[in-house]
């Protein structure tokens, strides 16, 4: 029998392998270079700590254009709990469309000015493909038609389920039946990734875990969900910090950095001129982005 690849192949397909930026430096590095293509990233966190915000930014920033180091796709973005706020995602698209407007008017290139005149906001909001899903049967039914529409919309590069624990929190008694339906979709969101190259990025909440001593916050949905990620990222409050913590990687080693929420969306602590110091503008536009600068 002939192998289909070699681990040599696989390791050097691994590690050319794109990912999305999310503006914030510190979680870009964190993970590697971004949200990586081909995997399953879960968001998890208490309310109001910034999940939904990251979501919309990802949504964004998948589309930025490979001249400018990005992966020029499209968006699906499923949505569980009614989070999804139009005028938030203007205000981070507006601010992206701006920042890479610096950039061209910065370097000067033909490339990024023809790519400019369909980096729009108009554009922006045209290539994320928005459901609603009001109960957990609409949302498989909805990850089970998925991959039709992705062949459809070949750009799509990120698949978002924000969240992935609402629907099946508060509809079931049945706690094996939960569990084996969470399986079989969270073998079918791997399937999507792999299959069609693109990353899927899960919200998830928190419970509360009671142990013999004392009780922890935790990822909902219980300890065999864990496995359905390959990368598991925890926002959190620390008094009025807002960190990211890296909980599970296949490559990449624990860690924890700090974020906060601008107008302008996600971004580094340490707010910068994002036309004299980003970190898009200092590289080669062929490279990674790392970019700097309220759920």
């Amino acid at each position: 029998m002939t192998p289909k690849h070699t681990a040599l192949a696989l390791l050097e397909q691994e590690q050319a392998q794109a990912s999305i930026v999310t503006f914030c430096s510190a979680l870009d590095e964190m993970l590697g270079g971004g949200v990586p293509l081909t995997k399953v990233t879960e968001i998890c966190g208490p309310p109001g700590v910034g999940k939904t915000q990251l979501c919309m930014q990802l949504a964004v920033d998948v589309q930025i254009p490979e001249c400018f180091g990005g992966v020029d796709g499209e968006t699906v973005y499923i949505d569980t709990e009614n989070s999804f706020l139009l005028d938030r995602l203007v205000d981070i698209a507006n601010a992206c469309v701006l920042h890479c407007d610096l950039i061209t008017q910065a370097h000067k290139q033909d490339d990024q000015k023809i790519a400019m005149q369909r980096f729009t906001l108009h554009n922006i909001l045209s290539q994320i493909h928005y459901f609603s899903c009001h109960n957990y049967s609409e949302l498989l039914a909805q990850i089970l038609v998925l991959p039709d529409f992705i062949t459809q919309h070949s750009k799509v590069r990120l698949v978002i389920i924000d969240s992935i624990a609402f629907p099946f929190r508060h509809s079931f008694d049945d706690l094996s039946l939960r569990t084996r339906l969470l399986n079989t979709l969270a073998q079918q969101l791997i399937d999507i990734a792999n299959q069609h190259r693109l990353a899927v990025v899960i919200t998830n909440q928190m419970t509360t875990r009671i142990g013999s001593n004392e009780s922890q916050l935790v990822p909902a949905l219980g300890e065999s969900w864990g496995h359905a990620s390959t990368n598991r990222i925890i926002l959190q409050w620390e008094r009025s910090q807002r960190l990211a913590a890296l909980y599970k990687s296949p490559n990449q080693k624990d860690s924890t950095v700090q974020f906060q929420i601008t107008q302008k969306g996600f971004r580094d602590v340490q707010a910068v001129d994002p036309a004299a110091s980003s970190p898009i503008s200092e590289m080669n536009p062929r490279k990674r982005p790392r970019e700097h600068d309220k759920e």
